[in-house]
């Protein structure tokens, strides 16, 4: 079973990317991730697995914490997703940068967001706005409040998952979350 330590700073919002039924969910599985970071592109196995097997229990939220001192295209890929979102698409926009993680350059988001058919004038302007920095920034801030020191990193309601991220691991953690009393 793997040990629950520290807590996440900012708490999940109305604001954040989202998947599930909110209102039914007994577990929010929250990752902090980079779409230039193999690591958080596997962890999308486990993470689709989780939600297969737990439609109505496991809520999955996804916050940005490009690494770009590491990899450098991941903030850009990170604001392309946040376009895609003003468009109603960031889900897909987000599989897609994974899928094509090693072509993240902007020629690449452009030919992305056409490939999504978001509308490209605005796709372009969403990209570099001002609040689209300003959220993937505070993303960044609220993670390095949490410790994060690398990517993936996952909280289960609130409680940083330090085991592994192999599907295994991240049931284990959920199991125990929903086995708990309610406070």
């Amino acid at each position: 079973m793997s040990r629950l330590v520290a807590h996440l700073a900012a708490p999940v919002t109305h604001e954040d990317h989202a998947q599930g039924r909110q209102d039914a969910a007994a577990v929010t599985l929250l990752q902090h991730g980079d779409y230039e970071c193999p690591y958080t592109r596997l962890s999308r196995h486990s993470i689709n697995a989780l939600q297969r097997e737990f439609p109505d229990t496991v809520r999955f939220v996804f916050r940005h914490f490009p690494m770009a001192e590491i990899h450098p295209h991941a903030r850009a890929a990170a604001f392309a997703a946040e376009a895609a979102g003003r468009q109603g698409d960031l889900w897909t926009m987000h599989e897609y940068l994974f899928e094509h993680q090693r072509a993240l350059r902007d020629a690449d988001l452009h030919q992305y967001a056409t490939d999504l058919k978001l509308e490209p004038v605005r796709f372009e302007r969403d990209r570099t706005s001002p609040e689209v920095v300003r959220r993937i920034d505070r993303y960044r801030a609220s993670g390095k409040r949490s410790g994060i020191m690398g990517t993936p990193t996952f909280y289960v309601n609130g409680v940083r998952h330090d085991g592994s991220f192999d599907v295994d691991s991240l049931r284990a953690a959920v199991a125990t979350v929903m086995e708990r009393p309610p406070a």
